[in-house]
């Protein structure tokens, strides 16, 4: 029997997830706006309604102890389920990618003796050791490794606060109330189809799923205020300077590998996961750590250039189809569906996919495109399950 994931596992689990370069430099990249009031507010409300959805499609995955990819099959069918499951893979790696030229990048302006190409295959060797050894083994480091950075993380939080009452401020950007929003919900969208992987194997699916997302949450809006406070420090500034400029060079070396770790683990993992969904007889933990290898060359290459439309076609993949996975779970509730419920999800997917990707280039549309897209995918999904109920009843 496998063993069960506590409470406290899962809380420490994506309270990691979050702690990342990626979710400092978003804050970095929303930092500076005309109104601030108006960018807390949509920092706030954005993390507010993925860490909803987070405990949603996390709660699914406990409740029927499938992995995040496997509990598609009851929604989109077998085909659907593989399409979704390939799909996670290539983002994934993408994902490992971009957080490992993220954290080499930033490592790099710290002035280490070491190029970017060889710390990339540091980071990747790290992770790869990490995805070998498994979530069991490595549970007690791991947490050791949280109460590090948390304490470090506290340390550079307060440290950045001292330059705020300075003369270095950003100029004020571009940026909406709903590009806010956007910039703030992308991050946990980007986690929907992986939250599964871990709360399949849960002990108290309600609580376990519960205190993962609050987790995540709240690390993440931590991440964000260092990346507003890095913004505040002067414009164009970067984590690596903003380390520098607070004399952290150490401290600030820990947290960039560690976070870099803790974050692509999960991501590489969670690949393995997927690929065993499109081919069964694959095993998870080779193929996360070919994953992580694959990570070094991608960041070597220059993946970094394409990170933020990279963010962008994650949202418009998963947030409509997390969309009709939650309509068919919590509102279909038949996890026998035929083959037309299915074409009709894949639909309703199809039409958030493309509604996401046309208001993308509209500038602050209201509500934002990936709330656009989850609400045209759950109407649409609604309405596939209220013809079925209704056939149901003309036949008896």
């Amino acid at each position: 029997m496998q063993n069960k994931t506590g409470l406290f596992t899962n809380a420490v689990i994506w309270f990691g997830v979050a702690i990342s370069v990626s979710e400092i430099e978003a804050g970095i990249q929303i930092g500076s706006v005309p109104e601030p009031n108006s960018m807390w507010i949509a920092l706030i409300l954005g993390h507010l309604l993925g860490g909803i959805l987070l405990f949603l499609v996390g709660y699914i995955g406990a409740s029927v102890r499938l992995n995040a990819m496997e509990m598609t099959s009851s929604t989109f069918g077998k085909y659907g389920s593989k399409f979704f499951a390939v799909l996670n893979v290539m983002q994934l790696v993408a994902w490992v990618a971009v957080l490992n030229a993220q954290g080499a990048s930033a490592l790099e302006s710290l002035n280490l003796p070491i190029s970017f190409a060889v710390t990339c295959i540091l980071l990747a060797s790290l992770i790869a050791v990490w995805v070998y050894m498994g979530l069991q083994k490595m549970a007690k480091l791991t947490t050791v490794v949280m109460a590090v950075l948390v304490v470090l993380l506290a340390v550079l939080t307060v440290r950045f606060m001292g330059f705020t009452s300075h003369t270095y401020m950003t100029n004020p950007t571009d940026l909406g109330f709903w590009n806010v929003f956007e910039i703030s919900i992308a991050m946990p969208i980007s986690w929907l189809p992986v939250i599964s992987d871990y709360t399949k194997d849960v002990e108290k699916p309600v609580k376990a799923t519960m205190i993962s997302a609050i987790a995540y949450t709240l690390a993440s809006l931590w991440m964000y205020v260092i990346g507003i406070e890095i913004a505040n420090i002067g414009a164009g500034y970067t984590i690596a300077q903003a380390i520098l400029l607070a004399n952290l060079g150490t401290t600030g070396i820990i947290i960039v590998v560690l976070s870099t770790i803790t974050t692509n683990f999960l991501a590489a993992n969670s690949a393995g996961e997927s690929a065993k969904v499109i081919y069964n007889r694959l095993e998870p933990k080779k193929v996360g750590i070919i994953v992580s290898a694959i990570s070094a060359v991608l960041a070597i290459s220059g993946i970094m250039n394409h990170y933020i439309n990279f963010l962008y076609l994650i949202a418009s993949v998963f947030a409509p189809m997390a969309a009709v996975l939650l309509v068919s779970f919590y509102i279909g509730g038949d996890n026998k569906a035929g083959k037309k419920t299915w074409y009709w999800n894949m639909f309703a997917w199809l039409s958030g996919f493309i509604v996401y990707n046309i208001t993308i280039n509209l500038d602050s549309i209201v509500l934002g495109p990936t709330l656009l897209a989850i609400i045209t995918s759950a109407l649409l999904a609604y309405a596939g399950v209220l013809f079925k109920k209704r056939r149901k009843v003309e036949m008896i």
